[in-house]
């Protein structure tokens, strides 16, 4: 499957290096976050690869909602358990980084679960710059371009019926709520199979130390991130 290659399984449980989640990160996230440069000194591994893990490991459920508690450093080895109908990931010291509340029915076909993950990965990947900096000219503040971070909160899938062939996400609304120097977004998308909307979803972030907005420096910040995709 699509996840195999960018986590490493053993008995104890299971983990990401830094060329795992940097390659995940840049090859099938669209994702240049500097965060997950393999030579980063900040780097934490992506949480979508976490997530698509769990997917691909156990399937994908009728509704589903994903609350993110902590940044994950490499190699850091991972187990999961489950009490009534959320799972949590969890490391040798029993802290969590990750749980998904599950309900409904769940199918597990790597046909479909495959590309829902490359497409919700690469919608995801892509917040910065199309989706967000519109949001921070119009409201006027943007993430700190000397420490930069967007922290993600939570998600959310749910299914008015199963899939029978691929899935497409596709944003449906995109909001930002300013309170001081922290900003809330919210992602809404539809997610679409064969033409027909079988389903919708949210995606939660964090904007932290937000600044006013200066175009300038922006565009600078937009550039940056052009330069780092076009030399990947």
């Amino acid at each position: 499957m699509l996840i195999d290659q960018y986590v490493t399984q053993t008995e104890s449980g299971f983990s990401f290096s830094r060329k795992q989640s940097s390659e995940f990160a840049k090859k099938v996230a669209t994702d240049f976050n500097p965060l997950h440069d393999e030579d980063a000194k900040r780097f934490c591994v992506p949480g979508d690869l976490m997530f698509s893990y769990l997917l691909t490991k156990y399937g994908i459920s009728e509704q589903m909602t994903c609350h993110f508690s902590g940044m994950v450093a490499a190699d850091t080895l991972l187990c999961t358990k489950q009490e009534n109908n959320v799972r949590t990931v969890i490391d040798q010291q029993g802290k969590p980084y990750l749980s998904i509340t599950r309900n409904g029915a769940v199918f597990d076909d790597p046909a479909i679960i495959d590309p829902l993950i490359k497409d919700y990965v690469r919608f995801s990947g892509q917040n910065f710059p199309y989706i967000l900096q519109p949001l921070m000219q119009k409201h006027q503040v943007m993430i700190n371009p000397a420490r930069p971070l967007v922290i993600y909160e939570s998600m959310s899938l749910q299914f008015s019926q199963l899939p029978q062939q691929k899935v497409e996400l596709q944003l449906s609304n995109s909001t930002l709520t300013v309170e001081g120097k922290r900003g809330n977004v919210i992602l809404e998308f539809c997610l679409v199979s064969a033409g027909v909307v079988i389903g919708k979803g949210e995606k939660r972030m964090i904007l932290s130390n937000l600044t006013p907005y200066n175009d300038e420096q922006m565009q600078l910040m937009v550039k940056e991130y052009n330069n780092r995709k076009a030399a990947a």
